[in-house]
């Protein structure tokens, strides 16, 4: 789900035309501070230098990481050294670029920055075809000889584990030289439906007639007016629909790449490779579906409220987003008193945390406001070893920003508490855990608003957005992911997936999601072929996974106080030191069970017995 998407499935986009400034005219306390990563454009060039200078220096351990664990020790820590200057180099170029977009020069360094990436990859591709080459009894006898090189002992570890799916050099460079063909399905698809795809005019409130576009349709889908809506939604629907065949011979050609793939490594499924990267078992995926679709009633609950609030006789996928209770939606928050705000309902995190966090909001990690040429959108810069992490924001005074603040910082925690904790092999994590700091921040300050606010309308507005948070980022996932493994499956057993076929699965699952209240019009049928995550091979579960963690997270959290929060605070600090799974059950949370799915439900449960209270 790209940012857009995601963010405005919760909120509103707000149209009021403002003068955007120039960064120089921005107070210098709400710009980062690229000075901590590099004094000068100067330095970042000289460390640029030296990397270059150093690269024929791998060549000095090529062949020879057999011999001891001093000399595979001096291996990994030198092939350390270069990552950590290229990491802090991508940094500085990044955040320098997306500071202003029109500075050339910085555009350049990034550009520069990803071709040595490429050359570092080249001249350190030996190492890990060496290791595995080394016997697993040798191997553990160089670890346990050598005190040092017991750092590296996981990620050693985590290399051996996937041996069996590694290929001989001659295998691995012809799928190498194939990666780029077997990028075609989704390089065509994104290319057809942001470039080529051409959407109708229809009317909108104002009786203009606007072209629809991928923005106008997400907001489209809040608007009052249910016939915009209804003709925003089988417009742009039915776009899709003219090229079904097309978009599913496309999504067909990536199933097989994938399914390819993992023959070729010797898996039994394209899902086994998908999951194996992070060690997670297809158990934990199929438990995931089998908990949310046993779990489901809230779901169907919401519906139905929604439809008698509505004042309709039958819901429809296009009124969904639409808001019942949005008469607090104008009001304005400051980034001052959102960073306030944000360090309130944080209060429970104890001392610890909530230093940390003043540290980032005193020391000018978060570039803050919109400014001429900067880049949109919002995000944290994740863990770079030595450096604290950055946020980018787009502050324009809405609830959304708040929210956005509070997930970004999220992340950025996490990263900070990594950072500062792991070594550098370990001073990162996987995607599979990414989402669960940020959402649990989102979910303590959706608690902590409708605690505070004293007014019964915007009570229900805030508990209308969680509402949507846990629809759009848990069951709407988990539901793309049963739809996922289904055609997986099919694929793998030989069924061909014509546009019918597709459109035939997609519609039954969402009525099953949706349950007896929604009314599945034709063109939902047709949203799996504008999905582009359905290209990046079992990527959506992990936002229902992330989901479920924090919630799970947040309810111990509240209920335990300090001992669940140095739980927490020891998974924000454990990087990539072990495996996600293990990760998480250190923190409390069986991802086996259906416990974090039990937390998503009941949590929706309460409230919507809050809202018909309220209402009723």
């Amino acid at each position: 789900m790209n940012s857009f998407e995601r963010n405005n499935m919760f909120f509103q986009v707000s149209t009021e035309k403002i003068s955007i400034p120039e960064r120089d005219e921005v107070e210098e306390k709400y710009t980062w501070n690229l000075k901590d990563i590099y004094k000068s454009d100067g330095e970042w060039e000289d460390d640029f230098k030296w990397i270059e200078e150093k690269l024929n220096e791998y060549n000095n351990f090529r062949d020879k990481l057999h011999q001891s664990a001093e000399v595979l020790l001096s291996c990994l820590k030198f092939d350390d050294s270069i990552g950590i200057k290229l990491e802090r180099l991508h940094l500085y170029a990044m955040l320098s670029k997306d500071s202003d977009l029109r500075v050339n020069k910085y555009q350049s360094m990034d550009d520069r920055i990803k071709t040595l990436y490429s050359k570092v990859g080249a001249a350190s591709s030996f190492i890990h075809p060496e290791i595995l080459n080394i016997s697993e009894e040798d191997l553990q006898r160089m670890i346990s000889s050598n005190i040092e090189l017991k750092v590296y002992e996981h990620s050693l570890k985590n290399l051996l584990r996937l041996k069996n799916h590694t290929l001989s050099d001659s295998e691995e460079k012809i799928l190498a030289l194939a990666s780029e063909l077997t990028q075609t399905p989704y390089n065509t698809f994104s290319m057809f439906t942001n470039a080529d795809l051409k959407f109708p005019f229809v009317e909108d409130e104002s009786r203009n007639s606007v072209q629809l576009s991928h923005a106008r349709f997400y907001s489209a889908m809040y608007s009052k007016n249910r016939d915009y809506r209804e003709k925003t939604f089988k417009g742009y629907l039915g776009t899709y629909k003219e090229y079904t065949n097309t978009l599913a011979a496309l999504l067909n050609g990536n199933l097989k790449t994938n399914i390819f793939n993992a023959k070729a490594r010797n898996y039994s499924s394209a899902l086994e490779a998908a999951l194996d990267r992070n060690n997670i078992s297809i158990s934990v995926y199929n438990k995931l579906i089998e908990s949310a679709n046993n779990n489901i009633s809230p779901l169907h609950r919401w519906a139905s409220l929604k439809k008698k609030l509505l004042g309709i006789n039958e819901l429809k996928p296009f009124d969904v987003y639409v808001s019942l209770f949005d008469k607090k939606l104008e009001k304005k928050y400051s980034y001052d008193q959102a960073v306030e705000i944000v360090l309130d309902s944080l209060k429970i995190m104890g001392d610890d945390y909530l230093n940390s966090l003043k540290t980032a909001f005193e020391n000018r990690w978060i570039d803050v406001y919109e400014t001429k040429a900067k880049k949109s959108g919002a995000y944290s810069s994740g863990t770079t070893y030595g450096v604290h992490p950055y946020v980018l924001l787009n502050w324009t005074d809405l609830l959304n920003d708040v929210f956005t603040l509070s997930h970004e910082m999220g992340h950025n925690m996490h990263s900070f508490y990594t950072g500062q904790t792991q070594l550098y092999p370990y001073a990162n994590y996987s995607i599979f855990l990414a989402e669960v700091a940020s959402t649990f921040n989102e979910a303590l300050l959706l608690d902590y608003l409708i605690d505070k606010s004293s007014e019964k309308e915007e009570k229900l507005f805030l508990m209308e957005k969680y509402m949507n948070n846990i629809t759009a980022t848990f069951y709407r996932q988990v539901m793309f992911a049963e739809f996922e493994k289904i055609i997986y499956v099919r694929t793998e057993s030989g069924e061909a997936l014509t546009s019918e076929v597709l459109c035939a699965l997609f519609s039954k699952i969402y009525k099953k999601y949706w349950g007896p209240d929604m009314n599945v019009e034709e063109e939902e049928s047709y949203t799996w072929s504008r999905i582009p995550h359905f290209y990046y091979n079992f990527y959506v579960y992990q936002y229902a996974t992330g989901f479920a963690a924090s919630e799970e997270l947040v309810k111990k959290v509240k209920k335990e106080g300090q001992t669940e929060v140095a739980k927490y605070l020891n998974f924000l600090k454990a990087g990539s030191s072990d495996y996600p799974l293990n990760i998480l059950a250190t923190a409390g949370v069986d991802m086996n069970s259906e416990k974090p799915v039990l937390a998503v439900s009941e949590k929706m449960d309460a409230i919507l017995d809050e809202m018909e209270n309220l209402i009723y």
